[in-house]
């Protein structure tokens, strides 16, 4: 991943947007490292930097919902269809009655929850679109991980960079927002390989 404080102020922001468009609705975007970019781009906002918070904010929030709803609508459209032609051990027409009973439960604390998980913030809204989830509920709950997510990591690296106390420390910041998005997705896949245990 390139270094953004190498990088045009213009090009810095096509590829935050990208990137955070990807990894919000595209399969491929699952290894894509979000949230060290986005605390990393925090950072360029603070004093001497060359990035805008207000802009950066506006981008990731625009194409972190957009991302989501590409997703929630290719789910939607092409997910019942691939559960429901399948016998394997995960895409299989059980799997998807399960994700049916989950997101009518907890669809919108799921969407949120997901976007602080690496991996599983790409498949929820695809998850969410073959459920059914109603598409009014799954969009609030879009926005508001959106916000708390990509807003709040650029906030954190904003702060990190403006604060002499946390400036100092923004490498050990950096790292300890990477070891807990880690061991959100490590979390994640022990409880899923448990469920299926069971």
């Amino acid at each position: 991943m390139p270094d953004l404080a190498t990088l045009s102020t213009g090009t810095a922001y096509a590829l935050l947007a990208v990137l955070v468009f990807a990894e919000s609705g595209v399969l491929l975007g699952f290894f894509l490292p979000g949230d060290t970019v986005l605390f990393a781009a925090g950072l360029l906002t603070g004093p001497g930097g060359a990035l805008s918070l207000p802009v950066l904010v506006t981008i990731v929030l625009v194409t972190a919902v957009a991302g989501d709803a590409v997703g929630y609508a290719t789910g939607r459209s092409a997910g019942p269809a691939l559960f429901e032609r399948r016998a394997g051990r995960v895409l299989n027409p059980r799997t998807l009655d399960r994700a049916r009973h989950f997101y009518d439960s907890y669809g919108p604390i799921a969407v949120i929850a997901a976007r602080w998980i690496p991996w599983v913030r790409t498949f929820t809204p695809l998850m969410a679109g073959a459920a059914r989830m109603p598409y009014a509920r799954f969009l609030l709950a879009n926005v508001v991980g959106a916000v708390t997510w990509g807003a709040g990591l650029l906030l954190l690296g904003h702060l990190a960079a403006s604060s002499p106390a946390l400036k100092d420390s923004a490498g050990g910041v950096a790292a300890t927002v990477v070891a807990l998005t880690l061991a959100g997705g490590a979390a994640q896949l022990l409880r899923r390989r448990r469920v299926r245990a069971d």
